[in-house]
């Protein structure tokens, strides 16, 4: 497998959760449409045959990796837009005055200010669940945030901070037993986890192409046949009439290789070396290592804080590294995750996590190195004291 060239010689990439780097056979894929296959697909004559054809492979492509053979596939140019497109656009064709969503207090960004325009701008009623230690929602506090009134929820499958598994298929049940359409945000799930969109039993679905090793700037919206959507933008009908705009077929292709690609990851390979990292650290690290969320979770991710100390002041003196910490400055200011704080951990806890998450060109010897930085950076930083 050829390794991108962004990878060579730099610091050991364990940011995956944040983006991927674009799979040299996806960028492959997607030159020729830069290039002589340039047709707009809505043309009639033969450059749009090309791209149109291409465009529709995509869309089967995006389709398998979801297990499925029917339903619709919306692309938009990123996740956030696709969540928006599901949440605005269920709210708003709604048949409903005053609709009720129903979502949970650890969603991406993109899911909870959706939620709160809606609040703001259509008097929509919103409930934020409460999630547990694990970051995981009760199946029974769903079921009793219902009203009369609610129309739709959007849970999603995966935490990015956390890896933490939502219930899916339990929670989509409850929900189409109200009569409400199910929403789940699986960027972070989607070519991680094997996805199946009949066992899950959603009626609407984002995925994120720079999650799965395509490019930014494209995703898209799995949709049931049959689900009503308000578009997000009007004009020439592209995209089942919910997304106009010329289709960007270059990026489509890509998300369908990549797609492709991940439908055949080797999960468990990556799951072990994740396991291999955290029990090189507790082993030289001992009581100190704290695991943040369940053990049941994404494969490739490992969220812990490290007692006593900050998870920025870790990666600031670990420069041989990439990746996250489990809080955010604001002006010089720490603040622990709100991810973590929803979970009930305490503030210090919080302030001291980072998160390590693998992918498909993370390798045992850069797992043995990021070990050794790690645990050098802790033992600078806290001359003196015994593990």
């Amino acid at each position: 497998m050829t390794v991108p060239s962004g990878l060579v010689d730099g610091p050991i990439y364990l940011d995956y959760n944040a983006t991927t780097p674009v799979d040299p056979a996806v960028t492959e894929a997607l030159l020729p449409y830069l290039t002589h296959e340039f047709g707009n697909p809505s043309s009639g004559h033969h450059y749009g045959a090309g791209s149109r054809a291409a465009l529709q492979r995509a869309r089967e492509q995006v389709l398998g990796l979801l297990q499925s053979t029917d339903g619709q596939v919306v692309f938009t140019g990123s996740g956030s837009e696709a969540d928006n497109l599901a949440i605005r656009g269920t709210v708003l064709a709604a048949a409903t005055d005053r609709a009720h969503v129903i979502t949970q207090q650890t969603e991406h960004p993109a899911v909870l200010e959706a939620c709160r325009a809606l609040q703001r701008w259509h008097d929509t009623d919103v409930t934020y669940l409460p999630v547990n230690g694990d970051g995981v929602v009760d199946p029974a506090e769903l079921a009793a945030a219902f009203t009369d009134r609610t129309v739709l929820v959007s849970i999603m499958a995966a935490n990015n901070e956390t890896g933490a598994l939502q219930p899916i298929r339990e929670l989509t049940r409850i929900a189409h037993a109200h009569g409400a359409v199910f929403h789940c945000d699986a960027a972070q799930a989607a070519g991680k986890i094997p996805l199946d969109i009949t066992a899950l039993d959603v009626d609407l679905l984002t995925v994120v192409g720079h999650k799965m090793y395509a490019p930014k700037g494209i995703g898209a919206l799995y949709m049931r046949t049959g689900v009503p959507l308000e578009p997000l933008v009007y004009g020439g009908g592209q995209e089942h009439g919910l997304r106009a705009g010329t289709e960007n077929v270059a990026l489509a292709v890509a998300l369908g290789t990549a797609a492709d690609l991940a439908a055949a990851e080797d999960h468990l390979r990556v799951q072990s070396l994740r396991d291999r990292l955290h029990h090189q650290l507790t082993t030289v690290l001992g009581d100190r290592v704290l695991l943040n969320g369940p053990v049941g979770r994404l494969p490739n991710t490992l969220n812990i804080s490290i007692r006593g100390v900050a998870g920025h002041e870790l990666l600031a003196a670990t420069p041989g590294i990439a990746a996250s910490t489990g809080s955010a400055c604001h002006s010089g200011d720490y603040q622990p995750s709100p991810v973590l704080t929803a979970m009930g951990l305490p503030a210090e806890r919080s302030l001291s996590a980072v998160r390590l998450s693998l992918g498909r060109w993370t390798t045992a010897e850069d797992i043995d190195r990021a070990t050794d930085l790690i645990t050098t950076s802790i033992s600078r930083i806290t001359t003196g004291s015994r593990y």
